[in-house]
């Protein structure tokens, strides 16, 4: 088993070119988790508050906890004062709760807008417009205790390649027009199933899981 996750893991590094390459550990044993944490990765992303939770207490502490999935309200509190980063941004009002359990830590929390660009109603995220709203809300841009790294986004479950292609295209567009003059540099975009073309359309981090563990 150890020798496929580090011959996975050794593929992907290979493949990745500078996008840093986070591990998707959801569902994932603790032994699964140790082996990676042996090739010499510290980032991993979770979907799952409390398995994250319950993680994070068990595995060693300088790894970087990443929140990959969609994130409730109600759950921010138990994460606040370890998380890295949040990929899931999805509201003003869930940033607003970031910002206030970030407070409570007396830490800044850096966070990534989800936006919209699958061609599926079931996943998360905002659309421009909705981006914008948030970018000149005045509620927004007091806050203290987070910090925007850039956008994340899933692309439709599709073997269109070109379809895919394009809708990374699409987030990395709107990537490039804000980065500059909002200090981004974090497009977290493509999985097991499409990192490669995510890569070639400007990802700079990817997230994978099943590819690393099969």
């Amino acid at each position: 088993m150890h020798n496929n996750i580090s011959k996975n893991i050794t593929q992907i590094e290979q493949e990745r070119g500078n996008t840093q390459l986070v591990v998707v550990s959801k569902y994932r044993s603790l032994e699964e988790l140790n082996e990676v944490y042996a090739t010499g990765h510290r980032n991993f992303g979770e979907n799952r508050v409390q398995e994250l939770v319950d993680k994070y207490t068990q595995l060693p502490k300088d790894i970087n906890w990443h929140v990959i999935g969609h994130l409730q309200t109600n759950k921010v509190k138990y994460i606040a004062s370890f998380v890295h980063l949040i990929h899931s941004i999805d509201s003003l009002k869930l940033l607003k709760e970031v910002n206030k359990q970030a407070k409570k830590c007396d830490r800044v929390i850096p966070f990534l807008f989800q936006m919209h660009i699958a061609d599926e109603e079931t996943k998360f995220g905002l659309n421009k417009d909705e981006l914008l709203a948030i970018l000149e809300s005045p509620v927004y841009q007091e806050m203290a205790n987070v910090k925007c790294k850039g956008l994340m986004g899933m692309a439709t479950n599709t073997d269109d390649d070109k379809q895919v292609a394009e809708e990374f295209q699409s987030l990395n567009t709107l990537f490039e027009k804000h980065k500059t003059g909002l200090g981004w540099d974090t497009l977290s975009m493509g999985m097991s199933g499409d990192y490669l073309l995510a890569v070639a359309n400007g990802s700079t981090l990817i997230r994978v899981g099943s590819k690393i563990f099969n």
